[in-house]
């Protein structure tokens, strides 16, 4: 077995991912990044057995713990070696279960590599033991930010380029998750192939043009409106939310209170001197909304945020209690906003 390294991966621990790896667990909620290890790890696999190691899976929720190991100790007929992959591995190795799989990794098998996978996982006394003979990796979701650079990182790897403002505005309107990036920008990589241009650019008009809001996330782009200050323009965009797209006036208050939450906070938080990075952390704000709510903070008065935070919560409260008209009660908020973000301290 090789020696004991640091693995080049982050957030991993034990052996360097790759065939001395006897066990290797994937944990964490991003999917995408779970299942590439595995991919990576079975073309390591391949390489270092010169030819198509053998994949054998299992569902951790259903299968018994024996079955699992006697595959993983058993001797294929056609392969030198195997990989035998778990997901929901969380649910397989239980209090009963456990100590068999402790006693495989003190020794485990030199012809197979366990995958062990699973969004959630109770760290124990297993962890300790396949770091000896192992690999242990984090998959977990990463920010907003890094999800900018892995985006550009992503077209670059399939030939093409992305313009920095286009991988802002993508994972502004998909999300950081992985799988669903991946999935757009080989979509959006096609698109600007057709127009033609040499090196193939990912333009902000391309997202715009080709990656659609749901409507659960077109609800805040009401943020955007209100922080303009023009009441006109946020009563018009609330109407488009409820009549055209039906989106749940529920959600649409959420977005009234959370806006008016992130501003009352970021004008307390500069009050008592603390750092705009620090504050833009602790409210999640990054990309354009941050220096949106930012000026908006900095240039209305305190006092007059905390009493709109106020009657946000109100409006909110009176929605869910069924308590007059919710779009009147909307329509009358965007109004204070408007007034609050146009008068200056």
């Amino acid at each position: 077995m090789a020696k004991r390294a640091n693995s080049s991966k982050a957030g991993a621990s034990g052996l360097p991912l790759g065939p001395d790896s006897r066990i290797v667990l994937l944990t964490g909620k991003e999917h995408f990044l779970r299942s590439g290890y595995t991919d990576q790890l079975r073309e390591m696999l391949n390489e270092s057995e010169g030819g198509e190691v053998e994949v054998v899976r299992f569902d951790g929720d259903s299968t018994p713990a024996a079955e699992v190991l006697d595959e993983c100790r058993s001797f294929g007929l056609m392969v030198t070696h195997k990989m035998v992959v778990v997901d929901e591995a969380d649910r397989l190795l239980n209090e009963s279960s456990r100590p068999a799989f402790e006693r495989y990794a003190e020794q485990p098998a030199d012809t197979a590599t366990l995958v062990l996978r699973a969004e959630k996982w109770n760290k124990g006394k297993l962890d300790k033991l396949i770091e000896k003979c192992g690999t242990i990796i984090k998959c977990d979701q990463i920010p907003p930010e890094r999800a900018v650079s892995w985006c550009g990182g992503r077209a670059n790897k399939r030939g093409a380029s992305m313009q920095a403002r286009a991988a802002q505005l993508l994972v502004e309107r998909v999300g950081p998750d992985l799988g669903r990036l991946a999935s757009e920008i080989d979509k959006l990589i096609s698109a600007a192939a057709a127009d033609g241009t040499d090196p193939i650019t990912i333009t902000e008009g391309h997202v715009r043009e080709f990656v659609g809001l749901s409507r659960e996330e077109q609800v805040w782009t009401i943020q955007e409106v209100l922080l303009t200050g023009r009441a006109d323009a946020a009563i018009a965009m609330l109407h488009e939310l409820v009549e055209v797209s039906r989106v749940s006036e529920v959600l649409i208050r959420f977005a009234y209170v959370d806006l008016a939450r992130k501003l009352h906070g970021y004008a307390r938080g500069i009050a008592s001197g603390v750092p705009a990075q620090q504050l833009n952390k602790s409210l999640r704000l990054w990309g354009a909304s941050a220096g949106s709510v930012a000026r908006a903070a900095q240039s209305a008065n305190p006092s007059a945020l905390a009493r709109l935070f106020d009657e946000a919560v109100e409006a909110d409260f009176r929605g869910k209690t069924s308590q007059g008209d919710a779009v009147l009660a909307l329509e009358a908020l965007s109004v204070r906003f408007a007034q609050v973000l146009r008068a200056r301290r």
